[in-house]
């Protein structure tokens, strides 16, 4: 992956569903992830956003038991089989008195930075807003001052997730024959206006 552009990065960042389940990802790369968090800007710069890094197989499991995968794709193809589950999830938080109306901004950007910072190293991710929040603040201890953004499944891919153009206005993902994903993006023209 190295020495690729931003933009070339940001193509291949995209969302997978299926990873080498026995390849951990090195400390190095995880201390990557958890500094270009750090960096985002945040409004106000606030920073009202924590992390909890899960990296314990058994932990990892159980949060993957508590999650929904790919609804959009048909037969539960978007949910990882055994062997295929991610090998970390990061828990994104907000503090509860340091929340803005800005915060899911912030979110935004630092998951960004983080997954493409994971993607410059070949790890690729899945952003996850569909779980049991109840569970999981039951399982990791979650404070009541603190409150569940969203989660971010992380792995290494076996499959490719490539950009297409959007066709008649059908923006589901999809697979093709080697169930490797094609995302449907609208066309440039079809969202600026440049005056």
């Amino acid at each position: 992956m190295e020495n690729k552009s931003v933009i070339e990065l940001l193509e291949g960042r995209r969302t997978y569903r299926r990873f080498d389940e026995s390849r951990k990802i090195p400390d190095d790369v995880v201390e990557k992830m958890q500094y270009a968090a750090r960096i985002a800007s945040s409004a106000m710069n606030r920073q009202p956003l924590r992390y909890i890094y899960v990296r314990d197989v058994d932990t990892v499991n159980s949060i993957f038991d508590i999650t929904s995968w790919g609804g959009a794709l048909p037969d539960g193809l978007g949910r990882p089989k055994v062997g295929e589950r991610p090998t970390m999830f990061v828990v994104v938080l907000t503090d509860k008195e340091l929340k803005t109306r800005f915060s899911d901004f912030d979110a935004g950007l630092a998951v960004s930075n983080m997954t493409l910072a994971a993607y410059e190293s070949g790890v690729g991710s899945c952003i996850i807003g569909s779980a049991r929040i109840d569970a999981l603040k039951e399982m990791l201890e979650i404070s009541e001052d603190l409150e569940v953004c969203m989660l971010v499944g992380l792995g290494y891919p076996t499959h490719t997730s490539t950009v297409v153009d959007m066709v008649d206005g059908d923006a589901k993902y999809r697979l093709d024959e080697n169930k490797n994903y094609l995302v449907p993006k609208r066309k440039i023209q079809d969202t600026v206006t440049e005056i």
